[in-house]
């Protein structure tokens, strides 16, 4: 049983309340009587509308599975479904054009476009990872990954590879190149560099000096003007830093002397507290809490075995430089770091209200998380986040302008309750439900003197597609959902209404996750599609994949994407309100159909035994063909709401179902059969992960919105005691 301490009607899990008056609160002109008589107000006035919200989303479904089940059978009017959205307030009309007003926004934010990191907040050492992506070797990115072939003898692992090497450097000249061209020559032919009156100096191999072609892209140095040990350049405000060392083991045999490229890699971060972690009570609470604390207050360390050393992880420092003309400047060394909080559905049992229910998640969320970050405000810190004096939370699952709404009023409760500055907390709005989609300019409307942030989500958005119209028809096939007409026009809409909002030169419009981390030459390839889309960030799977996406922001201006993009006619309503229902079931084969479900289940299995069994929330799990991908809660979402769809309506039998997920385990077991952790699900199928893999399925239709949380909340919970 949880200890717990009462303060007012609250019942609380004295680990959590002990880490708040020994952690928390110490530096911070705040008391624990303030602080808790403070949020028990906040419990009584926003756990009612909490409540009535979610009943909302509630109400708003089971009226639009009526409307489609009354019409059973018959031809789909468009026209009339969009009239019957509006009539019931689940599509609210549009009022007048506005621009946001958010002040005291961050560069990284607000100016330039980059990468942007998402990292379980649970897990310290990842964490620190992540914000330590800021600067990242283009050198090690190139060398670990296939963005190099191995053609040639020039395969990766064991001892330094030369010929392997010699590709990376002329692929990082290469890029050096294109992207800070000399005024004659190439980086190839550079034999050293010196600063002079200001300009950098390159001396080529014909002993030729030359400068650069844009010497405004030249901003710095490091070590003497006559032999600079740094070189750092800005292009698209991004920043690159080629490292000289003659004595390096790289930089020895380099004609310059140049022994790494750094690239300024993930400009932002957002440190999870939702679907990349697994935490289901105060316990873990308290794990994610005092992780963002040491966040926050610059102190977060972890020491690790690998091999048979040990390793300690903490902040990186800012970096030092010296300008054109010699004076000291810094440049930031880490991420700047959002950090997302729980939605609005969840409750959690670390607080007991005084009825004895468990309050909604994000509501604790809010207040830990903001005082937390009030460390960072008063500068009680070794290190700073944001040097503009704000608080980044991105909210996810948000259904519709009222649910924004409510957050911001959460927010300034908590700025109050607080002794912060109004509107010193920013939201990030994560565009994933249908009903924020086809609101999203109302939404902006609702937050819009805090909003710094719109996102697309594929996963998420497609389970919510899934399981609103659930009772209008099966859905297509999972693999033919990118190619429909409302996924293209979603991802053009978010960018249209964030760009007419204002967003440009003040909040970022973000792009989803590249899902496989070991695939880096196709995300090179093909990930360019986001900033030419107008999106000044796109999520990456590793601090790896930020570097190598980063240049893909110096190839494209997302300034003057977006500078184009404004004049384009907005993205067409018609195509993002239509469901993409599969018109003729018959023309499955039996194989087609069971493909499908083997696909899902083994997605399914593979990622919920992680979560159930270890509290892992996201990790990279190996698909059935053995491609590892990076899962969370949001793809779990699209395969058991897809499953459950094609169960519904027949496609398949619940017997079925149960065949497949058995013989998908004896899969999963199988391709964890390395990991000392695991525990097996077959032959019993009896235990906890197995249970909530196909409750989520069998259950998937009434789980609210589709959500997988109830139930791996319940089944970890009930693993865990």
């Amino acid at each position: 049983m949880t200890e717990r301490v009462q303060y007012g009607s609250l019942q609380i899990a004295k680990e959590l309340d002990d880490l708040l008056a020994e952690e928390i609160l110490p530096g911070l002109k705040v008391t624990r009587d303030e602080f808790w008589s403070s949020f028990n107000e906040i419990v009584d006035e926003f756990v009612p509308r909490n409540n009535s919200l979610i009943s909302q989303r509630e109400n708003l479904q089971e009226k639009i599975d009526k409307w489609h089940l009354d019409r059973k059978g018959q031809n789909h009017n468009h026209e009339e479904y969009k009239t019957f959205l509006k009539e019931i307030g689940y599509w609210v009309e549009e009022a007048n054009d506005f621009q946001i007003t958010t002040s005291q926004v961050d560069p990284e934010i607000s100016e330039i476009a980059g990468p942007q990191l998402v990292v379980p907040v649970m897990n310290a050492r990842f964490s620190l990872n992540a914000a330590n992506a800021r600067w990242g070797s283009l050198y090690d990115a190139l060398y670990g990954t296939d963005m190099i072939s191995e053609e040639g003898g020039a395969e990766r692992g064991g001892t330094y590879n030369p010929v392997r090497g010699d590709k990376v450097i002329e692929f990082s000249k290469t890029f050096l190149n294109k992207t800070i061209p000399l005024s004659q020559g190439t980086f190839q032919e550079v034999t050293s560099f010196q600063v002079h009156e200001g300009n950098l100096e390159v001396t080529l191999s014909d002993q030729s000096k030359v400068g650069l072609k844009d010497n405004s892209k030249f901003i710095g140095y490091t070590g003497e003007p006559d032999n600079p040990s740094g070189i750092l350049f800005k292009n698209n405000k991004l920043h690159i830093e080629i490292q000289v060392d003659r004595e390096d083991s790289v930089g020895k045999d380099d004609a310059a002397g140049i022994k790494d490229v750094l690239i300024e890699s993930a400009v932002t971060t957002i440190q999870d507290l939702e679907d990349s972690i697994a935490a289901v009570d105060a316990e873990d609470k308290v794990i994610a809490y005092r992780n963002w604390l040491g966040l926050m207050k610059g102190d977060l360390k972890e020491t690790f075995i690998k091999g048979e050393s040990e390793f300690t992880r903490q902040l990186n420092s800012d970096r030092e430089y010296k300008d054109t003309l010699g004076k000291e400047f810094l440049l930031a060394g880490r991420s700047l770091m959002l950090v997302r909080n729980v939605g609005h559905l969840m409750t959690n049992p670390a607080i007991l209200d005084k009825a004895g229910k468990e309050i909604p998640e994000g509501i604790l969320d809010a207040m830990f998380t903001i005082c937390i970050a009030k460390h960072d405000l008063e500068g009680n810190n070794l290190l700073s986040n944001s040097r503009a004096g704000s608080v980044y939370i991105v909210k996810p699952k948000m259904h519709g302008p009222e649910e924004v709404q409510f957050t911001c009023d959460l927010f300034s409760a908590v700025e109050e309750a607080l002794k912060i500055s109004p509107l010193t907390v920013k939201i990030g709005i994560m565009d994933e439900e249908r009903r924020t989609t086809i609101n999203l300019k109302e939404c902006i409307r609702a937050a819009k003197d805090r909003v710094i942030f719109i996102n697309t989500g594929f996963l998420d958005r497609t389970g919510d597609e899934i399981h609103t119209s659930m009772e209008a028809g099966p859905m297509i096939p999972k693999a033919l959902m990118k190619q429909q007409p409302w996924i293209s026009a979603y991802e053009d809409w978010n960018v249209d209404k964030g760009l007419k909002a204002g967003f440009k030169g003040k909040a970022q419009i973000g792009k989803g996750m590249w899902p496989m981390p070991d695939e880096m030459l196709e995300m090179y390839k093909t990930k360019t599609i986001h900033p030419e889309a107008g999106a000044n960030c796109a999520w990456v799977p590793s601090p790896t994949a930020a570097t190598l996406h980063a240049l893909h922001y110096h190839q494209v201006s997302v300034s003057e994407v977006q500078e184009k993009l404004q004049e384009r006619v907005e993205a067409d309503i018609n195509d993002i309100l239509t469901i993409p229902i599969l018109k003729d079931p018959s023309s499955l084969t039996d194989k087609e159909i069971q493909d499908e479900l083997d696909n899902n289940a083994q997605g399914i299995l593979g990622y919920v035994v992680r979560w159930i069994d270890q509290g892992v929330g996201c990790s990279k799990v190996p698909d059935i063909n053995n491609v590892g991908l990076m899962e969370d809660r949001a793809t779990c979402r699209i395969s058991s709401q897809h499953m459950a769809n094609w169960l519904h309506h027949g496609l398949c039998s619940e017997e079925q179902v149960l065949e497949t997920m058995k013989k998908m385990a004896l899969v999963v077991d199988q391709q964890n059969e390395g990991d000392s952790d695991y525990i097996n699900m077959a032959p019993s199928f009896d235990d906890q992960a197995f249970k909530a893999a196909c409750d989520l399925v069998l259950q998937g239709r009434i789980q609210p919105s589709g959500y997988t949380e109830p139930i791996l909340h319940k089944r970890r919970l009930e693993f865990k005691s």
